[in-house]
């Protein structure tokens, strides 16, 4: 079967929004219960591991943690803004661009990190990295109104 020039493919579907959130308390409630033995796994090849990332609240100074996906570069982790694909920026993101401090919690122990993000030539870069492990990458990211920040997580040196 062909298709003329005027079909467009449909992009891939996503579960909906309380699924997603559901996810996202489900996996941190087996971090917690598991003590992070379970619950967070390194990259492996084009497979993204998971981190959980504690930041600064912008507004209540309150430590608040998130589970994100992360693939590395170097010494530096790389994760994406996405907000699950769906509109406006994560809250993380929003509380690293007020204080970029923050700590990565790895399998293999804490890092204290510094986060940016990602512009140019090296955005360009880690997203190829990350369109290798998915094939939807550029029509997820386009279901959102921003461009979807690309967030480094730099080692800084223990305090």
């Amino acid at each position: 079967m062909s298709f003329g020039p005027e079909h467009k493919p449909k992009p891939p579907r996503l579960p909906p929004r309380w699924f997603i959130r559901t996810a996202w308390y489900a996996h941190r409630g087996i971090l917690r219960i598991f003590r992070g033995r379970v619950g967070l796994w390194p990259p492996r090849g084009t497979k993204w591991g998971t981190l959980r990332l504690t930041t600064v609240g912008r507004r209540t100074g309150r430590q608040r943690g998130v589970i994100v996906a992360y693939f590395e570069d170097g010494d530096n982790l790389v994760t994406l803004a996405m907000n699950g694909w769906g509109e406006g920026e994560p809250a993380w993101w929003l509380n690293l661009l007020a204080r970029p401090d923050a700590t990565a919690e790895l399998v293999g122990g804490r890092k204290l990190v510094r986060a940016r993000a990602a512009s140019g030539d090296e955005r360009a870069r880690l997203w190829e990295l990350w369109r290798a492990s998915d094939d939807h990458l550029d029509a997820h990211a386009a279901r959102r109104p921003s461009e979807t920040a690309v967030v480094v997580l730099e080692p800084r040196p223990t305090e």
